[in-house]
């Protein structure tokens, strides 16, 4: 399924008791996604357990870190890959499908390393690389939304 109106009754649940949680500990939400784009221009996408379609991999900023250091944890993670250069600022976007308190910093990386495939667990079922025109069926609106930003808009430097 695709978009956010077809979440499960599972999924609905699962991240509004995350974010009542984070309500009571931080009046605002941060995450970060990155786009991890290959010498080939595939793109690193990732299958979690608990909500439907293939994401980027990110997640939430805690307390007391950067954006890059959640993006750099969030990455190893989640798909085993290590950056070897800082990654590109692409956009800070209001996500109201969340909450009205939340935020995600968007990022672009090209520059970075493979440790190892990424074993299914209980969180993440699968990190794998795609081609801009073979993006799996179930890829969410928001992600195809930002990969179709990235891959053809200029970098935000260039817009101020």
């Amino acid at each position: 399924m695709q978009g956010q109106s077809r979440r499960s009754f599972r999924e609905r649940l699962t991240t509004r008791l995350a974010h009542v949680s984070f309500l009571l500990t931080r009046p605002m939400t941060l995450g970060v996604r990155v786009a991890v784009i290959d010498r080939d221009s595939q793109v690193l996408l990732v299958k979690h357990s608990y909500v439907a379609g293939w994401h980027l991999p990110g997640g939430g900023v805690e307390i007391g870190e950067t954006c890059q250091s959640a993006l750099t944890r969030e990455l190893a993670e989640e798909a085993n890959v290590v950056l070897e250069a800082p990654p590109r600022l692409h956009g800070l976007f209001f996500n109201a499908h969340v909450s009205r308190r939340d935020h995600v910093a968007v990022y672009v990386a090209r520059r970075f390393r493979v440790t190892g495939e990424r074993a299914p667990d209980r969180e993440i079922v699968a990190a794998r690389f795609f081609a801009r025109d073979a993006l799996p069926p179930d890829v969410t609106r928001a992600t195809r939304a930002r990969l179709d930003e990235i891959l053809g808009a200029e970098p935000i430097s260039a817009l101020w």
